[in-house]
């Protein structure tokens, strides 16, 4: 680890950061990096090419599932700096310091820096972008809609690495990993916001003072509902999600969501209709367990009329692509900030649409049709019990265009 954060430093010291005034407007093709004037990452044949692509480097369970982190960190960001060759300069060394200090795995450090519309509108450049503002997706829910100039996102199974890189690129830490810190995100961008959370077996239980949820809650529940979450065949593959072509090919989109969660008369329901809920009602409580190839039959309309009563699963599952792929990837975690109990809903999609289908098929206002004891949010699958607080949009670049995307 040490040669590579001497090799690190002895690159950044040849660099030069001329000063580039602020872009006022979008380049109709991928402009030269801001930060084409620095070496080379040294680390880059070690990280993957896509700062969303995590998941050849997570445990997997006994189904194949991949383990998220245990731990996450998100810091949303505004723009105290010029947006110039300097700016850009320090932004990469920056990433480039994290890099060096822990290894790009749970048990280090996993890492993506998005870019919101507040900063694609800086540009006056939105609607070139691949992202937009965020807006309603449910007539039951008045979120805040958000716009940041970006979001640092964290992960680690070990949580003293989120606090230390927080401090170091924010607040008053003066190393990382055993190395001075010469390069700080807090040099560029200001924290509007910490969002932070978990998830995994025995730390819901360990949050159970949290508003929303039983003291009783499980020492063995992976979430605040008790399900684990994450099976193989119900995520997106990072290929799915990953832009394909034109200027913003090889990184993708990012949907914020915060939730509210209201989950002690979810506690108090019999397993069975959790079971109902959730998944559908043709489900038993024995048949759920992480086997990803979980099926699910398109009986949402039936089981309205017949139990009154349809599954979140059943319904998300109307919102797959053509050949039947799902179109979100989520990396979202349960949260208990502000001593409330919630999720951090982190999805990740080729384009905002897919999170939007996904998103109305979950709704399942059509359902109401088919019986009078489903409403709104009522035996709607879990809509009762979550209250969407706060949406945000983000583009997740490319890692070696991750300074300053779009900009020229």
């Amino acid at each position: 680890m040490a040669s590579r954060r001497g090799l690190l430093r002895h690159l950044a010291a040849l660099s030069g950061a001329a000063g580039l005034s602020g872009c006022s407007r979008l380049l109709a093709q991928r402009a030269e990096a801001p930060t084409a004037d620095l070496p080379p990452n040294p680390l880059a044949a070690e990280l993957p090419t896509s700062q969303h692509a995590w998941n050849d480097r997570l445990h997997t369970d006994a189904h194949g599932n991949h383990v998220p982190p245990r731990h996450y960190r998100i810091l949303l960001l505004e723009l105290e700096a010029d947006i110039s060759k300097e700016s850009a300069a320090t932004v990469e060394r920056a990433m480039r310091t994290l890099e060096a200090a822990y290894d790009y795995r749970p048990s280090g450090l996993l890492h993506a820096l998005a870019w919101g519309s507040g900063y694609f509108e800086r540009l006056d450049a939105l609607e070139a972008s691949p992202i937009r503002h965020p807006k309603v997706l449910s007539r039951v829910d008045t979120p805040d809609l958000l716009a940041f100039d970006a979001a640092l996102v964290l992960a680690s199974d070990i949580p003293s690495h989120l606090a230390a890189v927080d401090s170091a690129m924010f607040r008053s830490r003066t190393d990382l990993g055993g190395d001075p810190v010469n390069d700080r995100l807090g040099d560029v961008f200001r924290v509007a916001e910490r969002r932070t959370g978990f998830l995994g077996e025995g730390l819901p239980a360990a949050h159970a003072d949290a508003e929303g949820v039983p003291d009783s809650l499980p020492e063995s529940a992976p979430n605040f509902s008790g399900f684990g979450t994450g099976r193989r065949e119900t995520q997106a593959t990072e290929e799915r999600v990953t832009i394909r072509d034109g200027p913003w090919a090889g990184g993708t989109t990012m949907h914020l969501s915060q939730l509210q969660l209201s989950l002690d008369s979810w506690w108090e329901r019999p397993a069975s209709e959790q079971v109902a809920q959730l998944f559908g009602p043709d489900f038993e409580p024995s048949e759920i367990d992480m086997d990803p190839s979980l099926p699910f039959s398109d009986k949402v309309e039936e089981h309205a009329a017949e139990e009154g009563v349809v599954g979140h699963f059943e319904k998300a599952a109307r919102a797959r692509d053509e050949n039947g792929e799902p179109r979100l990837l989520r990396r979202d975690f349960d949260s208990a900030d502000g001593g409330h109990a919630g999720t951090e809903f982190l999805s990740f999609q080729r384009e905002l649409q897919d999170f939007e289908r996904v998103r109305d098929a979950m709704n399942g206002w059509w359902l109401r049709d088919e019986s009078s004891q489903i409403t709104d949010r009522t035996n709607n699958g879990i809509l009762e019990f979550i209250t969407v607080r706060s949406r945000a949009n983000f583009y997740v670049p490319p890692r070696d265009e991750r300074a300053f995307p779009g900009s020229g």
